[in-house]
């Protein structure tokens, strides 16, 4: 079944109202999206904790990675150029860290405060090949922006 953006964005939305405690954004968002659709095989945030490296943060399915430096990889692609990474085919992504052997496609999207601080990005695998759209990027996007627009 089709992911409903309107419900998971209303949901989301009631949920972190108000919440400006990063982690607890990121541990409810992870949540809400992981299980919000079959194609998603891992769901998690990656952390900025020191300039130009992140660092796990919440998430569900298997391990992730515990490091990524901005320089390396999908997620720190989308840190270090601030841009959404939507990436059919993982194999094909020039440096990709192979955190999970079943990943074939991934979705990372910076995550930003409503101060215009990058507080990490939100990672969501699939082990289907070419498993996001554009219309995922966008939607999740917004939903992002909203949940996080008051985080520290």
């Amino acid at each position: 079944m089709p992911i409903n953006y309107d419900t998971l964005s209303k949901t989301i939305a009631s949920l972190t109202e108000g919440e400006t405690d990063s982690v607890a954004l990121m541990a409810t968002v992870t949540c809400e999206v992981h299980h919000a659709d079959e194609r998603f095989d891992w769901t998690g945030f990656y952390r900025v904790v020191a300039p130009e490296l992140l660092k796990i943060g919440p998430y569900q399915g298997g391990h992730g990675c515990l490091v990524i430096p901005f320089s390396r990889g999908v997620c720190g692609a989308a840190a270090r150029t601030g841009e959404v990474q939507l990436v059919p085919d993982v194999d094909a992504f020039p440096g990709h860290i192979a955190c999970a052997s079943s990943t074939r496609s991934e979705l990372v999207l910076p995550v930003w405060n409503g101060a215009g601080d990058l507080l990490g990005v939100f990672d969501i695998d699939s082990d289907q090949p070419d498993a996001f759209t554009q219309e995922d990027a966008d939607q999740m996007t917004a939903i992002l922006a909203n949940a996080f627009k008051n985080a520290a």
